[in-house]
């Protein structure tokens, strides 16, 4: 006899694992496929943080700041083991182009759309504050804000989720390869390789979360689903020698303006990031060596006297819509493609934030209520703590 579920999710990153989650605490049954491990892409290869999206404000992507300090404050009271509310600090020198007066009102608009939280505010440090910065450059120093965003460790984060989602009775068949998935008009047949073996099983509805790898997985469904082109931008993140005592840094990179964050990452510290377009297989994508020299030059710029030993480093890919323009300057919104909006049965998820997993899995199982089977629910994600294995 072959097995029936509601939903079928096939990738195990942050936003398969938020499918399954909301999907189980809707009281649907759910089957997540995964290749090689919870998190083994892009989703343990983030900047780790759970932001609003400070920059985001420069495209004017008001909705999706204000969606993410939601979803960042609703995750800090569901994850306080997980997710941890840092400092963050940037300093303004006579060559930064975004000025003091650019700054205020960028931070004051940020505490607004975070609702004027105590999270959501900022200062302007005193002078008699920067020498205890971390060593950062204080000649020419004109002023240095500070506001408060949140870090998490992104893998640990996503072992929790999908922990929650098997807790409210989801499948997790991992390692497990999706072959193929035959697309109906009342149900769908998946076909995927477990344990060595074929294995066959049908869903009212099927979920592509696989990242970097949704139009490869796009190409093995039938009837040929749309597809968004995307632009695979690679980023670059090192480990470094030393810790940070007083919180984050966001630096402006002085020869392409672009933001590098310098973070507390345990006993060291973590610098990133970087956007080169990336052409092949996701599974090889690693660190450039001009890569590590354009992140060594900003941390020599703001912090000559730090070590600029690197103790690791790695690379991980964002899922952008083909676009004209710098990678920076393009939206982080997540793009949800269904193939019926009246009757749908497959949902391909598109690009996202780490800080949006929860809202996106709502928007998920919202598009799927015309076809899903009425369920009593069993728990809010909203309210559902996490804990960490």
């Amino acid at each position: 006899m072959t097995d029936h579920y509601d939903i079928v999710v096939i990738g195990g990153g942050i936003h398969g694992v938020g499918v399954a989650q909301a999907a189980a605490c809707s009281g649907h049954s759910v089957l997540l496929i995964e290749k090689t491990g919870l998190a083994t892409g892009s989703s343990s290869r983030s900047s780790k943080l759970i932001h609003g999206g400070l920059r985001y404000l420069e495209g004017f992507d008001f909705s999706l700041v204000r969606e993410s300090l939601a979803e960042r404050a609703i995750i800090r009271k569901i994850a306080p083991e997980l997710v941890h509310l840092r400092p963050f600090h940037i300093p303004v020198y006579p060559k930064t182009s975004r000025r003091p007066v650019t700054l205020r009102v960028g931070l004051s608009l940020y505490a607004l759309l975070g609702g004027l939280r105590a999270s959501a505010r900022f200062r302007t440090l005193d002078r008699n504050e920067w020498d205890e910065l971390d060593g950062l450059e204080t000649n020419n120093l004109q002023a240095v804000f500070q506001y408060y965003d949140a870090q998490t460790n992104d893998s640990k984060l996503t072992h929790a989720v999908m922990q929650s989602a098997m807790d409210h009775g989801a499948i997790l068949s991992c390692p497990a390869e999706f072959i193929s998935a035959n697309v109906g008009e009342k149900t769908c047949e998946i076909n995927y390789r477990n344990d060595g073996a074929d294995k066959t099983c049908t869903c009212t509805a099927v979920i592509n979360a696989t990242g970097p790898w949704v139009n490869d997985v796009a190409r093995r469904i039938t009837p040929a689903p749309k597809r968004i082109e995307v632009d695979l931008v690679q980023g670059a993140h090192l480990i470094m020698e030393g810790s940070l005592e007083q919180g984050c840094y966001y630096m402006e990179v002085p020869e392409d303006k672009r933001a590098v964050f310098l973070l507390p990452w345990g006993e060291h510290s973590m610098l990133g990031t970087t956007e080169h377009s990336y052409t092949g297989d996701p599974a090889d994508v690693h660190i450039l060596d001009r890569e590590e020299s354009y992140l060594l030059d900003v941390l020599r710029h703001y912090f000559p006297q730090r070590s600029q030993q690197v103790i690791d480093r790695f690379a991980g890919l964002r899922v952008l819509p083909v676009a004209a323009g710098s990678a920076f300057k393009r939206s982080r919104e997540t793009h949800l493609e269904v193939d019926n909006p009246h009757q749908p049965r497959l949902a391909t998820i598109y690009g996202g934030k780490l800080t949006g997993y929860r809202a996106t899995a709502e928007k998920v199982m919202k598009a799927l209520q015309p076809v899903l089977p009425g369920r009593k629910a069993l728990a809010n994600t909203a309210e559902l703590m996490l804990r960490p294995d």
